[in-house]
């Protein structure tokens, strides 16, 4: 992955959530040990097969984490948006058992070592906090969609995604496929797009390639929030 110059990198270490409490000179610090790199659309950067703890904190653009499963059906755990923490690392409850990373846009990322988040969390309290507010919001998003797979509906997991996705986008969510959107919940792309054209016949979204338009955010919480 090309890395960045000290100068750019700097710039985007202060627009990390986790670090925003740290002065200017820790920054410098945390500059010579972390690595910010930045990582083309289309790129695997994480397979299962990697070794070693390793924690990455994703500035820009969406990763995509999936597994494949023996008969090779490949099933989507989560798109991650800039801002989230993900990696291999016991110290902080990450696991990436079996995944496969991808960026699905050109992404920058932060790359750290077990022994430079043991340094962080022993010298920097401040970050240690901030370590664990993020990571535990990420277990609570986590264990809602394990939840939605295991007792909602098709129709109903697909209306919670658009939900999701639409706070974090925008009424306007671009760049996801049908097929993405099924392995996102666990079905199959037809399924997804029947469900889909479901949703448009009663003037809940707008389908367009790539693009879906949200009209009734309301209408689609409530059959998110049904059970199947």
């Amino acid at each position: 992955m090309p890395r960045l110059k000290s100068a750019e990198k700097m710039r985007y270490l202060q627009q990390i959530e986790l670090f925003r409490d740290l002065t200017g000179r820790e920054l410098e610090e945390l500059d010579r040990i972390t690595t910010m790199s930045a990582v083309q659309k289309g790129k695997i950067f994480y397979r299962p097969d990697e070794m070693g703890e390793v924690l990455f904190l994703l500035k820009k653009g969406r990763v995509q984490l999936y597994r494949i499963s023996p008969d090779g059906k490949k099933l989507i755990l989560d798109v991650l948006e800039p801002g989230t923490i993900f990696g291999e690392m016991s110290l902080v409850g990450q696991r990436m058992y079996n995944t496969f990373a991808e960026a699905l846009d050109d992404c920058l990322i932060c790359v750290m070592s077990r022994a430079d988040v043991e340094r962080l969390i022993m010298e920097k309290p401040k970050v240690a906090l901030r370590l664990l507010e993020v990571t535990g919001r990420r277990l609570q998003e986590v264990e809602a969609r394990l939840e939605d797979m295991a007792f909602k509906s098709v129709p109903a997991r697909l209306a919670s995604l658009l939900v999701r996705l639409a706070q974090e986008e925008g009424k306007v969510i671009q760049g996801y496929t049908h097929q993405d959107l099924a392995e996102t919940v666990g079905t199959y792309r037809e399924t997804a797009t029947q469900v889909l054209n479901s949703f448009k016949e009663k003037g809940l979204i707008d389908l367009g390639r790539k693009r879906i338009t949200i009209l009734d955010l309301e209408g689609l919480r409530s059959i998110a929030s049904a059970e199947a």
